[in-house]
């Protein structure tokens, strides 16, 4: 009976959340809340010396710093600027009642090994590994600070096995989006930054379900490694994260608002003069030259997972049951790639298969005419070109 109470709870409050979307909202990037995690009463994950609750709120304070530095057009909205206890529902609240663009959660990691380290960010959706449910177990147990919980998350229990299973299944309405500024993050932390890189993934966060925009929960690194604790108690660890975060903002800004002023409606794109597929999916060294044009190079999006230093055929066994798989020399280097797609977003989808199969480091990668640029500047390219008449 109580698992019968539990599961119509959690799908009434998914059904009650699908309408209250902003669907004639345009895809113009000009309100971001910034959310740190924890707060007050609840510490979030505690490391030997630091606690999440005060990391990530002084990186959320030096993001939306720089987001004001840089942009007259756009207002930032912080859920918390003190040491202060939220309520999951309050923040996405927060951002709902300023009918935000974007939704940025900070967080830090902890683990039982010491061992663990890396930077990942997740969107809503389906939990696709044991090890993304526990990251959402953890973050959603901050409910348990709060009176009538089960009340109020209509009979969600953080500990309920049937509870994280059902609620798992919401998809995001702006699944897209997400997944975009996700992927730059990533992209920040592991080129700008210097980060390890643990992916974008999927998983079930009470704070991401209820907003009605884009939205995205960084973690930051963790708090249980020694060295990354050290790194984020740090100043200029502290800064290194913000300025990454804030230029996958910018380049996420861009993108978004060009998009719009070409007609798109919620972030979706219009048809692509921009980008062109290749017709051909083989290795970027074997592959005869595109029919691009000086005035629309070819732009395309791929997922690294593999790296050689001697060459190995694309049917070689560790290969095997990958459909598609080409490679690049690169730095002295053999790179191996899944997909050569016209969009970012196409790209994304690659890269959570390849997470769910095991290749927990693929990330993306961006071509020019079949030359590696980065995913940033593949952006620019393509904000141009739709700017361009």
């Amino acid at each position: 009976m109580k698992r019968q109470i539990i599961i119509f709870g959690i799908l009434t409050l998914l059904i009650f959340s699908c309408q209250q979307v902003f669907a004639d909202r345009q895809g113009f990037v000009r309100k971001v809340v910034i959310d740190p995690g924890h707060g007050g009463r609840d510490p979030g994950a505690v490391g030997a010396q630091a606690q999440e609750k005060d990391i990530v709120l002084a990186i959320a304070l030096k993001l939306g710093e720089y987001i004001k530095q840089n942009f007259d057009d756009v207002e930032v909205i912080y859920t918390r600027t003190t040491d202060e206890f939220i309520p999951l529902i309050r923040r996405a609240q927060i951002a709902n009642e300023n009918k935000a663009d974007l939704f940025i959660s900070i967080h830090c990691n902890a683990s039982r090994s010491g061992r663990a380290y890396g930077t990942e960010t997740f969107v809503m959706g389906l939990h696709r590994s044991q090890e993304n449910l526990e990251v959402a177990k953890k973050e959603n147990a901050a409910i348990l600070f709060e009176d009538d919980y089960l009340e109020t998350y209509s009979g969600y229990d953080p500990n309920s096995p049937e509870s994280n299973i059902i609620f798992s299944m919401f998809q995001n309405l702006y699944l897209h989006q997400s997944l975009t500024m996700a992927s730059l993050i990533q992209d920040q932390f592991r080129e700008r930054a210097g980060r390890h890189d643990r992916g974008v993934k999927q998983a079930g966060f009470l704070v991401l379900y209820n907003i009605t925009m884009p939205g995205i929960l960084v973690e930051a690194g963790f708090l249980s490694n020694p060295q990354e604790e050290r790194y984020l108690m740090s100043e200029m660890g502290q800064a290194h994260i913000a300025s990454a975060i804030f230029r996958a903002f910018r380049d996420y800004k861009t993108y978004q608002d060009n998009l719009a002023s070409q007609g798109g409606r919620n972030g979706q794109r219009s048809p692509q003069p921009v980008v062109q597929q290749p017709p051909v999916r083989e290795p970027v060294r074997e592959t005869p030259a595109t029919a691009a044009t000086p005035a629309a190079p070819v732009i395309s999006f791929r997922v690294q997972f593999a790296t050689t230093s001697v060459e190995r055929p694309v049917n070689a066994p560790e290969f095997r049951d990958l459909e598609g798989v080409s490679f690049y020399f690169h730095d002295g280097l053999f790179k191996y790639t899944l997909g050569n797609e016209p969009t970012l977003e196409a790209a994304t989808l690659i890269q959570q298969k390849l997470h769910a199969r095991g290749f927990r480091d693929a990330f993306i990668v961006a071509f020019r005419d079949n030359e590696r640029i980065s995913t940033a500047e593949a952006l620019r390219l393509v904000n141009h070109a739709l700017q361009t008449p």
